[in-house]
């Protein structure tokens, strides 16, 4: 893991938008929750107990795909407008192999992709100056 490796991730339940700093030249980087209305709907069908089983293992797979890419960094900011921010730093808190990474939470609203990266940017620009 290179050292200063900084990431914001926006996410709400079905998205999670990946956005590096400084990000001068880095990618927006997007990974969705396979947990679709479509998929919640066949569940249904099966059952409320079958659909929250479902929708249940398909948010862990979000959360881990997720938790791949942060394995990276050593300072993550997640910020969105839904309780999945919390949810995942809660899962990530209570496994050792992020231990050594600085990981903060913030609400933030829905925003488009250049708002991201501003908020990211400010974010992580006012951290270096403290």
């Amino acid at each position: 893991m290179a050292t200063g490796k900084k990431l914001g991730i926006w996410l709400d339940h079905s998205r999670a938008h990946f956005i590096e700093f400084p990000n001068g030249n880095s990618n927006h980087h997007v990974i969705e929750s396979e947990f679709t209305r479509e998929a919640k709907q066949e569940a249904l069908k099966r059952g409320e107990h079958t659909m929250n089983s479902k929708e249940q293992q398909k948010q862990s797979e979000f959360y881990k795909a997720i938790g791949e890419v942060i394995k990276n960094y050593n300072e993550v900011l997640l910020f969105g407008p839904s309780d999945a921010r919390l949810e995942l730093f809660n899962i990530l808190k209570a496994n050792h192999h992020f231990e050594n990474i600085k990981i903060e939470v913030q609400s933030a609203e829905k925003m488009s992709e250049s708002e991201q990266e501003n908020f990211v940017n400010d974010y992580f620009c006012h951290t270096i100056k403290k």
